[in-house]
């Protein structure tokens, strides 16, 4: 099953990504995180079969993350209110997230992408 990979084209991290995907030949099909961000449901089922806290899943570099001061109203949210204030702007959303539907991977890191990605 080809992976779907949630990015942001002037994003290094996620260009990163997906140049080890193509070099690797690994078949996925791209989504633009801040065009079509995943909705509130996607989320809570990405958060969900990544094993990682919510709280993994917000880009805390961002300047959307900040301004918003995101910070102090995920303090004391749920898994549930977390998810349905990333799916507001993909812009809050740590990226790439990469899925098969299975598991789940949130940032690059090229050993983590070797060990569930090949």
């Amino acid at each position: 099953m080809a992976l779907t990979f949630y990015w942001y084209p002037n994003c290094g991290t996620c260009k990163q990504a997906k140049k080890w995907l193509e070099e690797n030949d690994v078949d996925f099909t791209s989504i633009h995180i801040v065009e079509n961000p995943p909705s509130k449901e996607e989320l809570q089922d990405l958060i969900a079969k990544s094993g990682l806290p919510a709280k993994k899943f917000f880009n805390t570099s961002g300047k959307k993350y900040r301004e918003l001061n995101i910070k102090d109203k995920i303090k004391d949210a749920d898994t549930n209110e977390m998810a349905e204030i990333l799916a507001t702007d993909g812009m809050l959303i740590k990226r790439p997230i990469a899925t098969d539907g299975q598991k789940v991977t949130v940032g690059f890191k090229e050993d983590t992408f070797q060990e569930n990605w090949l």
